[in-house]
């Protein structure tokens, strides 16, 4: 099997990063920190490029904004050496959960398991 999954780290790129990606890391990435989520974050020695590793499924919206804020230069610390300031009405990140099971389903739609019925609703009839 070991052999199959680096083939496979060659041309998938969904699930973690490929092999070029592995090889370029390791020949001139910097380790910057790791988030909650098992994420690693890497910029080059002179800082010109920043990039996220992924741990598991490769999708953006599972960069935290303090992550985010750091990789496209919105600030220049990252929250390893210099966190954020939370305030106590924020709710935690999470990622984004559209086209999932878990997906927002406002009252009255078809992918509620309980449907309210729709009592605003009138049937048009001509005449």
């Amino acid at each position: 099997m070991g052999i199959l999954n680096s083939l496979l780290k060659a041309v998938i790129w969904w699930n973690g990063a490929t092999l070029n990606t592995l090889l370029y890391t390791k020949r001139k990435g910097v380790k910057v920190g790791e988030d909650e989520q098992g994420n690693v974050f890497y910029h080059t020695a002179d800082d010109k490029k920043r990039w996220v590793i992924f741990n598991g499924e490769a999708e953006a919206s599972r960069v935290s904004p303090d992550w985010h804020g750091w990789l496209h230069r919105t600030f220049d610390e990252p929250p390893t050496e210099r966190p954020m300031a939370h305030k106590a009405w924020e709710k935690p990140h999470i990622e984004n959960l559209t086209g999932t099971a878990l997906a927002y389903a406002p009252i009255g739609s078809i992918r509620r398991e309980q449907p309210a019925p729709r009592s605003d609703y009138e049937a048009w009839s001509p005449e």
